[in-house]
């Protein structure tokens, strides 16, 4: 019988996107076969209140950079005397803060990699990728490559996908959504979800949208969320007489919702880990195009589980969104197709036993160290 194992948990992020929710369920997977987890978070922040609500042991800190002294002296002082058996860090300067107080405790540094950008520039990014860090958890194949490329050895690269809930899909309901904006029955609805930045392209779905416009009088398109380019977008919509077509409700709780009302999902990201997002759409049996960036084509496979087109390729992808407009049995062959592949490789518990053999893995031939005190310093709270 396999050891119960105590995990550190390291996110510096102030906000709450894919890869917070993605380290959360980690987390709740883990907490549930038995291992006991402790997250650090940024005081106030999204991570600590809602691990907190989860009831998972959680240890607000500030964590200013990545070279913040006092946070690594605290995130040190946690796994020597916590007992901690790995350290796994979910965000850039968590990788840092957590490398550094690993290596004091001497205890194993997990890192996952979310992101499909180029590890390579100054001097101290290639020391950073290339020392410290015992396993680097990839959620795609494609960012493995990236880290390889980088210089990062195979061996300290292991690729294990993100994993969705589909108890959570299973209460989606499009009516809310559809009755919103006031659309009539029938009306097709085209959109993606998403936080607003560069590298998601949704840029490039405006111009899709305005050319499907053109052909198509009674298709509406929709974007779900918020970010940085949200006002960029509503310039652009505006700009191409899209506005009575076109809608932004802001984020939402209720994404699935949003998602099960869609006749196509769009994905026209420039740069992509994975997004579960994706994910979300193809388990819902929603029809999806995106473009082939990143570890995109290991969730949609062209013309089984949807369609791909070039990145920043507006006239390919208005034309793939209407071949699924007009083929709808094609549309529902994707969908059939995208649930099942989902279900084989992208949820959660897979996921979970993925991240928990890579801990087993680095801590198999170490002995748990031992707490001087049993305690967290006193800095812990629940």
């Amino acid at each position: 019988m396999q050891r119960a194992l105590r995990i550190l948990h390291v996110d510096t992020e102030r906000t709450w996107r894919g890869g917070e929710q993605q380290a959360q369920n980690l987390m709740c997977g883990s907490r549930a076969r038995g291992h006991a987890v402790t997250m650090v978070a940024q005081p106030g922040s999204p991570c600590a209140a809602r691990a907190r609500e989860a009831g998972l042991d959680v240890v607000e800190r500030s964590m200013r950079g990545e070279f913040d002294l006092g946070a690594i002296a605290t995130l040190t002082r946690l796994l020597r005397t916590g007992g901690f058996d790995v350290v796994h860090a979910h965000t850039s300067h968590a990788h840092t803060l957590a490398a550094l107080a690993a290596w004091r405790a001497k205890v194993p540094c997990v890192v996952s990699r979310r992101v499909d950008f180029a590890i390579t520039g100054s001097p101290f990014r290639r020391f950073k990728y290339r020392h410290g860090v015992d396993r680097f958890v990839a959620i795609s194949r494609a960012i493995g490559d990236v880290l390889a490329a980088g210089g990062v050895a195979r061996d300290r690269i292991a690729v294990v996908h993100s994993g969705i809930d589909p108890e959570r899909l299973r209460r989606a309901d499009p009516s809310g959504p559809r009755a919103e904006l006031r659309l009539e029955p029938g009306t097709p609805l085209v959109g993606s979800v998403g936080h607003f930045a560069w590298h998601k392209g949704f840029d490039v779905f405006v111009d899709a949208a305005a050319a499907i416009a053109s052909r198509r009088q009674n298709v509406r398109f929709v974007l779900v969320g918020a970010g940085e380019l949200r006002a960029d977008l509503a310039r652009q919509v505006e700009r191409l007489g899209l506005t009575s077509r076109f809608a932004f409700p802001g984020f939402r709780d209720q994404a699935p919702d949003w998602l099960a009302a869609l006749d196509v999902f769009a994905a026209p990201s420039l740069m992509e880990g994975l997004n579960t997002t994706i994910l979300d759409a193809l388990w819902l049996e929603r029809p999806v195009v995106a473009a082939r960036a990143g570890g995109i084509p290991e969730a949609v496979v062209d013309g089984v589980t949807g369609l791909l087109v070039p990145p920043k390729d507006a006239t390919a992808l208005a034309a793939a969104i209407e071949r699924l407009l007009d083929d709808r049995a094609a549309a529902r062959s994707f969908g059939a197709a995208g649930r099942a592949h989902v279900e084989a490789g992208f949820t959660i518990d897979t996921m979970v036993e993925g991240n928990l053999a890579v801990y087993r893995e680095l801590v198999r031939d170490r002995p748990r160290a031992a707490s001087r005190d049993g305690a967290h310093d006193g800095v812990a709270s629940r």
